[in-house]
């Protein structure tokens, strides 16, 4: 007989397409799919004996997507004390020149450990921007490992670094290096190579997607000569998601650069866009049309310098996801907490309090965000077939309490360490918030090494100095 479990006793939140919300609820899983949603009395009934989880004061929801973060940042966060550009400068700089293979492996499981506490059972990581390691498929087969090691799913999205041609990197044994110079073919050839090696691996945890970088003067030191060239970069690797039949990403969408995508013809229903702030009405539109979907990070340095239009791109029938942007330099993966920040983002934009209502804002890290992912069929909702990743959010607390309204105060005041269990593909990852099967303390010793290491290979040891200005000013100098 297969092995089957009974989620008890909840309230089940399922974000179908009734949305329907079943008070004493049960969920069973069965083969890691979901197969069956209803009262507990009926689940019971029906499949007497099966063991159960004992949800009683807790939510039951689909297990929380991030649809959009940046491969290395858990490592690198707060790097330069708050000031931008010097933690710019640090990445740039780590990344390329600094990081090993141990270094991502150690960035995936520590990532991957802070997102499943949060409940998020889907994670997007960025793996080709900033100078991350595209020039050898080991570094991003260590980050995906790391996310297997905790267990939940990475969507990995290698591509290539920004132009101009060939990238330098250093290739570290122990305390000597080598530099290599990689030309975008080679890096186009390391793509092809992990979505042969890593696309659906892991009984699907991993699965591959493809990343080309967005480029205009002023961007990450872009100038107009090497600002010709992302169109071409952009198309090539959209070239090689289409023809390995993978979703395509691009990072760092601003008013203008959606418009110069849909000329270059990679817009589509299987493209996702982040950030995408200042657009103009004819971009709002071309996204809609076209099917392309748009991750928004309302904690993001970008929605400090301009602002994504969630509200009227969706308005205008795209869909939308809200995402963390990764760890750094100022966030988390609370899940819990952008949702909040991009309800007071938009009404303050607004003036105006009724804007993205709760249920939107949960929609946005489920249901909408699993199709952002090209998902949908698979995860973001609570519905028999799909696959049991499901999260359990503990409402027995004082900052969630009373309990007269339990949706409102799961959105609005939940945070990431409210998540009690955690299910990915109907195994227990996580259980009255004890990971099963991993060593925390390992995990993040591992990432105290490697970010030392990285930092020691790149004399950049200084930029973990409390800056001045961190007290007593109202402003970094």
């Amino acid at each position: 007989m297969a092995e089957k479990l009974l989620i008890a006793n909840g309230l089940v939140v399922t974000m179908d397409p009734a949305r329907r919300v079943i008070e004493d609820g049960a969920v069973l899983v069965q083969d890691g799919r979901i197969a069956a949603i209803g009262s507990t009395a009926e689940l019971r009934a029906a499949h007497p004996g099966t063991a159960e989880i004992d949800a009683a004061g807790k939510a039951v929801l689909p297990g929380l997507i991030d649809a959009h973060a940046h491969a290395g940042h858990t490592l690198v966060k707060t790097l330069g004390g708050g000031d931008g550009a010097r933690w710019t400068e640090s990445v740039e700089a780590i990344y390329p020149r600094g990081a090993t293979p141990e270094f991502w492996g150690a960035d995936g499981a520590l990532a991957a450990l802070e997102r499943l506490k949060a409940g998020v059972t889907t994670g997007l990581s960025i793996f080709g921007a900033y100078g991350s390691r595209t020039d050898d498929a080991a570094h991003a087969e260590a980050h995906a490992k790391g996310y297997r090691r905790i267990g939940i799913r990475s969507v990995l999205c290698p591509g290539v670094s920004p132009p101009p041609y060939p990238n330098r990197f250093l290739e570290w044994d122990g305390a000597t290096n080598r530099e290599r110079e990689i030309g975008l073919q080679d890096q186009l050839d390391v793509c092809a190579t992990l979505i042969d090696r890593l696309h659906g691996a892991g009984d699907g945890l991993t699965r591959i997607m493809l990343c080309a970088p967005v480029g205009y003067p002023g961007r990450h030191g872009v100038t107009p000569e090497t600002a010709a060239i992302y169109p071409e970069v952009a198309k090539q690797v959209r070239a090689l998601s289409r023809a390995r039949g993978v979703g395509f990403t691009q990072d760092g969408h601003k008013g203008g650069t959606v418009r110069d995508a849909m000329e270059q013809g990679i817009l589509g229903p299987d493209a996702l866009l982040s950030h995408c702030i200042d657009l103009a009405e004819d971009e709002i539109r071309s996204i809609a049309e076209t099917g392309t979907r748009v991750a928004h990070n309302p904690s993001a340095n970008m929605s400090i310098i301009g602002r994504c239009p969630a509200i009227e791109l969706m308005d205008a029938g795209a869909t939308v996801a809200i995402c963390s942007d990764g760890t750094a330099p100022d966030r988390s993966f609370d899940m819990f907490r952008h949702m909040t920040q991009a309800m007071h983002y938009h009404r303050r934009h607004f003036r105006d309090a009724k804007v993205l209502p709760p249920g939107k804002a949960l929609e946005m890290i489920t249901c909408d965000a699993a199709k952002a992912l090209g998902l949908q069929d698979e995860i973001g909702s609570l519905e028999a077939g799909k696959r049991a990743d499901i999260t359990l959010v503990d409402l027995h607390k004082p900052h969630l309490w009373p309990g007269d309204m339990p949706l409102y105060r799961l959105v609005c005041f939940a945070v990431g360490s409210d998540v009690d269990t955690v299910l990915v593909g109907g195994r227990v990852v996580m259980q009255g918030r004890v990971v099963r099967d991993v060593e925390e303390e390992a995990v993040m010793e591992a990432a105290t090494r490697e970010i030392g290491l990285a930092l020691a290979r790149t004399g950049l040891q200084h930029m973990t100095a409390t800056p001045p200005g961190f007290w007593g000013a109202t402003r970094y100098g």
